[in-house]
């Protein structure tokens, strides 16, 4: 974080203009300087700060150890609040931090091997610190300068290790693309503590020069609230987040002066996106990217909705996307095959027992992503679904985000989440958890009749529907399919009468 840092401190000094807007109020950058001054003092040791894991919250604390560490010449990684005391221990094991900084309560609950705190090692107005003891080296990180986790929305977190350059770079585009400037301020919706969150806000708005506008907790109409009374012009948000949005603002326009949105991370439906967008009065753009390699896709804002919302952007210039099939043969444009991503924004690797360990990539550098993908003649590539999103029915393959597509084409379907419950006969039967537009129901045969007209094969309907008021979701605010899948058992196992609503 150096590069950022430095900057901030020169336009410090020029200027003391505000730089954080959260649940608190504002707060200048001097003042995050003087917090962050005591923290890295606090942090010094043999070696510098080296790495050190912070609870990202919303709130200015996470720019101010940010500048505390990136000062210092160490090496940051964020972990979310609600982490539990064995997510914690596992991180723990990948990372090895030097030092943890965190709220009293977090650090009492993660129980982590680090020596108590000293007296008086207070930061960050009543957080605390933890270091361990020995020479700190951040070499083991190869250049790395962050480590953020993915959602871990189907099994154990993963430690990613990003290097600055590569922050940059993600942010510079996604700032051109967007038409960004020098000053503005952006929002940051989805919790601090996931590598696109913390890129897309933190680093965005250190490497803008604006301030970043937080929220401790997420309240669509508290976000609307304060984006327009901050004059925000950008924010990045998951697709729920997105609709909820929508949903709030009730057709007020009243993100017209947001010059965009920036939505990814889950399954998105052109005629949802739209009514949200309508609501808010800004352009939403549909973009594709992971914690691994940043944002690495985006339509154009001048381009049609169909493009925008129903496609997932162009490669930014540099970063290489291909498909290829499952002989590693590259596919023709339109056929649907693996995806597999090189470029600047391309991560180092994974936090393995305190070190790098380096990504497995094809012979020619290139990450598989583990999605399938179709690459159009215009250019704009198409997420058709994750390779292992597939329900086995009886030893048939039914990919999860084509029935999730058709079901959300129903007028009467706000929201989607296609699973599997099991069955003794056929191994798995598809279910579908749904939130109704109109907050009523909607039963198993509205949607089979919506399937049939839409021409989707019967072999692909869903043989349960359960209306839910909200889907599982992860702390990022994806949707958690483990979560969804755990559901709809119970629902299965354990119907609700027909009048009720089942809630998640």
């Amino acid at each position: 974080m150096r590069q950022a840092v430095s900057e901030f401190q020169r336009r410090a000094a020029e200027s003391d203009v505000v730089a954080v807007i959260d649940d608190s109020g504002g707060h200048t950058a001097r003042v995050l300087l003087a917090h962050a001054a005591g923290l890295a003092e606090a942090l010094a040791g043999e070696g510098g700060a080296g790495t050190v894991m912070v609870q990202a919250d919303n709130s200015w604390r996470t720019i101010a150890a940010t500048l505390a560490v990136g000062m210092s010449g160490g090496v940051l990684a964020v972990v979310n609040r609600h982490t539990t005391g064995a997510e914690a221990a596992a991180v723990f094991e990948d990372i090895r931090p030097d030092a943890v900084v965190a709220e009293p309560a977090a650090v009492e609950e993660w129980a982590l091997p680090l020596p108590p705190a000293s007296p008086g090692g207070d930061v960050l107005d009543g957080w605390a610190v933890r270091s361990g003891h020995g020479r700190r080296d951040v070499s083991r990180w190869a250049g790395g300068s962050l480590i953020g986790l993915t959602s871990g929305s189907t099994g154990r977190a993963k430690g990613v290790v990003q290097s600055e350059s590569a922050l940059r770079y993600a942010c510079s585009q996604t700032a051109a693309v967007n038409g960004l400037r020098q000053g503005d301020a952006v929002a940051a919706l989805v919790p601090l503590s996931s590598t696109a969150a913390y890129c897309f806000g933190v680093y965005m708005a250190l490497a803008l020069g604006g301030p970043l506008v937080l929220w401790r907790r997420w309240d669509p109409a508290a976000a609307l609230a304060r984006m327009a009374e901050t004059q925000a012009r950008w924010t990045m948000c998951v697709p729920t987040m997105a609709l909820q949005l929508g949903a709030a603002a009730a057709g007020s326009r009243v993100l017209q002066g947001v010059r965009s949105i920036t939505v990814g991370g889950g399954p998105m439906d052109v005629a949802a996106l739209t009514r949200a967008e309508e609501s808010l009065g800004t352009r939403i753009m549909r973009v594709f990217g992971m914690s691994e390699c940043l944002g690495h896709t985006s339509p154009l804002p001048e381009e049609p909705a169909e493009i925008r919302l129903g496609r997932d952007g162009r490669p930014f210039p540099g970063t290489e996307l291909r498909v290829v099939d499952g002989a590693g043969r590259e596919a023709r444009p339109g056929e649907v095959g693996r995806a597999q991503v090189r470029g600047p924004s391309l991560f180092l690797g994974y936090a393995r027992d305190g070190r790098l360990n380096a990504p497995e990539l094809t012979p020619d550098g290139f990450l598989p992503t583990g999605d399938l993908m179709t690459i159009n003649e215009d250019g704009t590539v198409s997420v058709m679904g994750r390779e292992k999103d597939v329900i086995i029915r009886g030893g048939r393959n039914i990919d999860v985000t084509e029935v999730e597509r058709a079901v959300a084409t129903h007028p009467g379907v706000w929201q989607v989440c296609v699973v599997p419950v099991p069955d003794e006969l056929l191994g798995e039967r598809v279910a579908a958890l749904v939130i109704a537009s109109d907050g009523g129901s909607i039963d198993l045969d509205e949607i089979t009749r919506h399937l049939h007209d839409r021409g989707l094969s019967k072999a692909k309907w869903p043989e349960f529907v359960f209306t839910v008021d909200e889907l599982p979701q992860t702390t990022v605010g994806k949707i958690s399919r483990a979560r969804a899948r755990d559901l709809a058992r119970d629902l299965h196992a354990n119907p609700a009468p027909p009048a009720e609503k089942a809630e998640a």
